[in-house]
């Protein structure tokens, strides 16, 4: 890793701290940036430790946590398919996860942490062998791929679609609000073994991310470079829907930061390749300050998902890369 590389990548860290523990402080009960610091060091009162450490350092934690876990799987994929639109939200991975999540609570009744994050993964992982073999043809190319994706997601929305509005009226809102991605219903209960599974996926992830380079090199420099491409790539598929999976089965499904912190690492880092941490770094800081802007918009209006922010963002970034690749492929002019 180079100096700028490794220095950016701090200094992104950094920010998502800095964006978490300013987060802190906003709520239904104000704080102020001593207080926020004094109950994190145990030197505060018990009310303010039990607001800080209780209730608000969870979903801070969360909010760094996933968003690295989404930047490591937006740049395994973006790595495997040698494309910036190959990210799973794109591909349709999210859908599946959230399609899985969604029958588990609906159709089966299934609504603990562990059932959810089975489904998640077992979603993600069923909707990218689908899409890997209807996206097969001598070979699989990564824009077929992407292409393929982008239409399995559309049919597993319109799954669940149909599945939110035949259920029980209460049960349909609380799948709603938590298919728009949510931090806030995070607490220690459901943290702690996320951040257990989190631990075995970013360890599976830095042992496989030196093969991850060489297979953005091609499969036959790969293969020279000892890399065993049939057995490699399958287990990078499964680690990278993975990191989306347990994200979606813990705050519901987020969109975009896959997608867009690799690329935005690869700018600020000014490196050929898509890198792991740095885009682990990126989405960390850009899922924190998506919930910091959250908790402000919430403070002088009304409180709004995570998601929606991400989404809203997200989506003038897909537009401007969506014409910024048809432009490049096509040779489109204007």
């Amino acid at each position: 890793m180079g100096v700028r590389t490794a220095a950016v990548t701090l200094v992104l860290f950094l920010v998502a701290l800095a964006s978490a523990v300013v987060s802190i402080r906003f709520g239904e009960y104000a704080l102020t940036l001593g207080e926020v610091v004094a109950a994190l060091t145990g030197s505060g009162t018990e009310f303010h430790r039990m607001i800080v450490v209780e209730w608000r350092l969870p979903v801070v934690v969360a909010a760094i946590v996933f968003g690295a876990l989404l930047g490591i799987g937006g740049a395994i994929f973006q790595s495997l398919t040698r494309n910036p639109l190959g990210s799973p939200d794109v591909i349709g991975f999210d859908a599946g996860s959230y399609t899985a999540v969604v029958l588990s609570l609906l159709v089966f009744g299934n609504g603990d942490y562990w059932s959810l994050a089975g489904a998640a993964i077992g979603g993600g992982l069923a909707t990218a062998f689908l899409v890997y073999v209807l996206a097969y043809r001598r070979g699989v190319q990564g824009f077929r791929l992407i292409v393929v994706g982008i239409g399995v997601s559309a049919l597993l929305g319109s799954v669940n679609a149909c599945l939110i509005t035949r259920a029980d009226l209460t049960d349909a809102m609380t799948v709603g609000f938590w298919g728009a991605g949510s931090l806030t219903r995070v607490s220690w209960n459901s943290m702690v073994p996320s951040l257990a599974v989190a631990a075995v996926i970013v360890l599976a992830a830095a042992l496989l991310a030196p093969s991850l380079r060489r297979l953005e090199l091609g499969d036959d420099a790969a293969v020279a470079h000892g890399t065993r491409v049939t057995a490699v790539r399958p287990a990078l598929m499964v680690v990278g829907v993975a990191t989306t999976a347990l994200v979606t089965a813990a705050a519901g499904p987020i969109g975009f930061v896959a997608l867009v912190a690799p690329q935005l690492a690869r700018r600020l880092t000014r490196s050929p390749g898509v890198g792991v941490l740095p885009a682990a770094a990126t989405g960390a800081a850009l899922l924190a300050a998506a919930h910091f802007l959250a908790v402000l918009v919430a403070e002088f209006h009304r409180p709004v998902p995570v998601g929606l922010i991400t989404v809203c963002l997200g989506g003038l970034y897909l537009i401007r890369l969506l014409i910024h690749e048809s432009r490049r492929t096509y040779g489109v002019s204007g």
